[in-house]
């Protein structure tokens, strides 16, 4: 967790921490990491409480903040407002975890629903990253995680949106990496498959199962095992690269 700015508060902002895959991420950094856990919530404040609850519970220090990554005002007055609160601190970790679905056959998807996932998970993560980019280059070290999906990789039918949305982020990470590398920040991609969350709860768990080597979903404790590996110096010497979590269903 070293940087070159000392004695600064070191934090790592999680978008979309509140719920499924972003809380337990929260969570285990808390537990893996002396960084200050910054839950980014969109609406729903009591789950982003919760999850604030659950990083003190296991020993981290953490606070919420509400903007919505696809507004990219409402994340630069935000983020302005807490650094003007904590000239102090340092955001050295970001995941970008904010996105949402809207599924259905291509022919009849409308444009809101193909517009909605781009907006979320692509420009999310321009909006975010882009306004914390020269405070990391500065700092001279960084970690910048994005979640994508297995979606992003091999395409899911039902899912173009999502799949182009995830395969866009993928394509950034890839180059970003390049650009920020010779400051020691390191960007890089978990891609999940199935995974037990409130994403995945209405579908059919015992059918889709038979398509998983593994024969199970997986948990979302196990995806944030891979990105507290990925915020940390151990994975100093990754960068650019795309984490398959899937039960090997595509790898």
């Amino acid at each position: 967790m070293k940087g070159s700015i000392e004695n600064k508060t070191k934090h790592a902002l999680v978008t979309g921490g509140s719920r499924g895959i972003g809380k337990a991420v929260c969570i285990q950094l808390a537990k893996d990491t002396e960084y200050h856990i910054l839950i980014n919530y969109n609406s729903n404040k009591l789950e982003a409480l919760n999850t604030l609850k659950e990083v003190n519970r296991v020993g981290g220090i953490g606070e919420i903040l509400q903007f919505n990554v696809v507004n990219v005002d409402e994340v630069k007055k935000v983020l302005d407002a807490w650094n003007e609160r904590n000239k102090d601190a340092i955001i050295e970790v970001l995941v970008n975890n904010a996105g949402i679905t809207k599924d259905g056959l291509f022919m009849w998807m409308p444009q809101n629903d193909w517009q909605d996932v781009i907006n979320t998970s692509l420009n999310g993560f321009f909006n975010v990253t882009n306004h914390l980019i020269q405070k990391l280059l500065v700092n001279r070290y960084g970690r910048i995680i994005n979640m994508v999906s297995v979606s992003g990789l091999k395409g899911t039918p039902g899912q173009t949106n999502y799949s182009a949305a995830k395969g866009a982020v993928i394509a950034a990470t890839k180059a970003l990496a390049q650009e920020v590398a010779k400051r020691n920040i390191t960007v890089n991609a978990v891609a999940p498959g199935f995974i037990k969350t409130d994403m995945t709860s209405e579908l059919d768990e015992k059918e889709l199962k038979k398509m998983i080597p593994v024969n199970r979903f997986g948990t979302a404790e196990e995806v944030a095992h891979v990105v507290s590996f990925l915020a940390s110096n151990k994975a100093s010497y990754i960068t650019g690269e795309i984490i398959n979590i899937n039960g090997g269903i595509y790898s």
